[in-house]
């Protein structure tokens, strides 16, 4: 059925307007047809531009940027007028909306195009309203902290999701603003439960929607309400295929489950989709999503012992000289990667020695990454003893830390702040000051429960709940450190470190029935490793003998 286009008055069914962004690769008949998902927003552009919009706005919801900004001028060769292709085009030249806070460039990027949405404006009041509620992310950009200027366009999608009540991408876009603006330590989830209010009906109503399925995973992103999103990971890579961001997005329910073969697979599929598109030289942002999964899937081995699997992509990543965009998420994944990959195994002595790779980009752009690391390799020295080495590492971190502060990147700042009790902690113990080191430790563990992790990462390089339990373990305070084993699994199921760590606690206090449960389940997990860990091996033979 063709849609009805309405220019001065607003009165639409989604329901039998519903155009498929599939049916959108008739305007390139020299390429096969894309799977995108459907998306239908009425604009008051000629019926080709229409077209072309739905299509672009189909790469909006799913994330693939570059491919979206040309889709968007794509609308404007076919209609010069068309205001709201400049109000797609300035919200992707920001990129990601959940970065657009931590990236100072977002704003000064998205705002030529937003006062060129203004200025030629659109027939309907409707389309008026969506460039006047963006207008609002602009408003004084380069003197106003973008918190407030994000809750101002907050309200007025609200307000506008108000207005038109039967507009599916006014519901959809609010809900989305919701996300972003919603405060990671803020526990009574607020917005997240206004968020998925508005999107449960429309997943109901509209299956195939991308940003519906895109936006309900990053609304229950969150460990107290991760169950509530498993139906729109599994079903979002079948929504949008082609997208290597909608194959990648379900790892961060499946992470959040422990479901780790999953997230290997989801990434992997991620992985080779955005390979694929590094084949086309104008596209690179095909190297953000391949790092992405990249981390996600190192990060799902490492859980199963499948270490050799882990090693083949950190090894990849540390042989990439140069990367075509550099944004916090690339940097993110170079720094993790190889934390992970020796934290992980315990290897702190590895852990001590990390460098930034590769050594090209421009690290000080990106001192909330290089802080992952730097952290690791602290960590690492006052954990092998070298605590000369950690306390050098250390005054690096806080720099960082007062780097993301001056930068007012609160978040950031606070994820260094426990970091750096953690590291105190360690040194602490290395001076045998253990009750001062418990106590430090004990307070980054409560400081990252208040928090949470950031979307760009699969979960904290070290969770600081697994680490103090790793204290009071050495400690000898082992049903103490049960305790702490325990809360740190109920925030990170099936991490291999928080199941080993619990069954030698509970094998240490003598709850051999718990410490058989933790041993199996360890074995379980770890059933396809490729590397013989010490811990597969102890648990083997802790069950024999327990």
């Amino acid at each position: 059925m063709k849609c009805i286009h309405l220019i001065n008055a607003f009165m639409f069914s989604a329901a039998s307007c519903l155009l498929s962004s599939t049916a959108l690769a008739d305007t390139k008949p020299d390429q096969a047809v894309e799977r995108l998902g459907e998306v239908d927003f009425v604009v008051s552009c000629n019926p080709e531009a229409q077209q072309a919009f739905n299509r672009a706005m189909a790469l909006f919801h799913s994330f693939w940027f570059d491919p979206a900004k040309s889709a968007f001028n794509t609308v404007l060769q076919l209609d010069p007028e068309c205001g709201m292709a400049h109000w797609g085009l300035s919200i992707m030249s920001m990129g990601n909306p959940f970065a657009w806070a931590t990236n100072p460039n977002a704003s000064k990027a998205g705002a030529p195009d937003a006062e060129l949405a203004r200025k030629i404006g659109a027939a309907s009041e409707r389309e008026r309203d969506y460039i006047a509620a963006l207008g609002n992310l602009f408003e004084n950009w380069e003197t106003t902290e973008f918190r407030p200027r994000a809750l101002a366009y907050e309200q007025a999608m609200e307000a506008l999701a108000n207005k038109y009540q039967e507009d599916v991408e006014a519901q959809i876009l609010y809900a989305l603003a919701l996300n972003i603006t919603a405060q990671p330590a803020d526990k009574s989830f607020s917005n997240q439960y206004k968020a998925a209010a508005i999107l449960e009906p429309l997943f109901e109503r509209y299956p195939e929607h991308p940003g519906v399925a895109h936006y309900l995973i990053h609304t229950y992103d969150y460990a107290e309400l991760v169950d509530k999103g498993l139906e729109a990971a599994q079903s979002y890579s079948h929504i949008a295929p082609d997208v290597p961001h909608a194959l990648h997005m379900p790892s961060h329910i499946f992470t959040r489950l422990g479901m780790w073969q999953e997230v290997v697979d989801s990434n992997q599929a991620s992985y080779q989709a955005a390979k694929n598109e590094l084949k086309e030289t104008t596209l690179g942002i095909g190297a953000y999503d391949a790092l992405h999964a990249m981390d996600y899937m190192v990060y799902g081995h490492m859980q199963q012992g499948q270490d050799q699997a882990a090693l083949r992509l950190v090894e990849e990543a540390a042989a990439i000289q140069q990367v075509n965009v550099e944004n916090f998420v690339a940097a993110y994944a170079f720094a993790a990667m190889p934390a992970r990959y020796a934290s992980e195994r315990g290897d702190w002595h590895q852990a001590a020695a990390l460098t930034l790779k590769p050594s090209s980009l421009a690290w000080e752009r990106f001192p909330q990454a290089e802080s992952i690391l730097v952290f690791t390799r602290a960590l690492g020295a006052a954990r092998t003893g070298d605590l000369a080495t950690a306390r050098r590492d250390l005054k690096q971190l806080e720099a960082l830390q007062a780097k993301l502060a001056e930068a007012n990147n609160s978040y950031w700042a606070g994820q260094s702040a426990f970091q750096i009790n953690a590291v105190r902690a360690w040194i602490a113990l290395g001076e045998q000051h253990t009750d001062e080191a418990l106590q430090l430790m004990r307070a980054a563990a409560d400081a990252e429960d208040a928090s949470d992790k950031s979307p760009v990462t699969p979960g904290n390089v070290v969770p600081s709940r697994e680490l103090l339990g790793e204290m009071l373990l050495s400690n000898g305070q082992a049903t103490l450190a049960l305790e702490e084993f325990e809360r740190s699994l109920q925030r990170d199921p099936n991490r291999f470190r928080g199941l080993y760590g619990a069954a030698r606690a509970a094998e240490a206090s003598g709850d051999s029935s718990k410490a058989r449960d933790y041993y199996r389940r360890l074995i379980t997990m770890s059933a396809a490793h490729d590397s013989e860990r010490a811990e597969i091996t102890q648990a083997r033979e802790s069950l024999a003998r327990l």
